[in-house]
């Protein structure tokens, strides 16, 4: 399972990427392919400092109240992924990144992401300790 995971990612993932630029280079020619790749990394960058910067003071001001800040630092994880796929070249990784960085959206991903985590957690394949 493991191994098949890492396929995907290592190796499916790309080749798609890569067809689909290739796809898209032909109809709208390669620079603007080229430039469209660069302003949504632009962008991104963009985003994320915005929205890192938002949960980063949200993840403070929970602290200085004494309140343990996970949905932000949840929130901040799911950005950072949005972050390093939007860096990634390709279509289909800045779909899934601007999704990530969208708030409605990320409320949607972060439902997602914490019912696989208690499911992990629930199969004894995920585990956590408290300081």
């Amino acid at each position: 399972m493991f191994f098949t995971k890492l396929l995907i990612l290592f190796v499916i993932v790309p080749v798609t990427e890569l067809y689909i630029l290739i796809e898209v280079g032909k109809k709208i020619g390669s620079l603007t392919t080229i430039g469209i790749i660069i302003l949504t990394g632009i962008i991104g960058a963009y985003l994320v400092k915005g929205q890192g910067f938002m949960i980063l003071k949200k993840i403070q001001n929970d602290l200085n109240e004494g309140i343990m800040p996970g949905d932000s630092l949840i929130q901040g994880a799911i950005i950072l992924a949005g972050g390093i796929l939007l860096l990634t070249p390709g279509f289909v990784t800045d779909i899934i990144g601007f999704i990530f960085l969208i708030p409605v959206s990320r409320n949607i991903v972060k439902k997602y992401l914490l019912k696989w985590l208690k499911g992990k957690i629930k199969e004894g394949n995920f585990y956590y300790r408290e300081f």
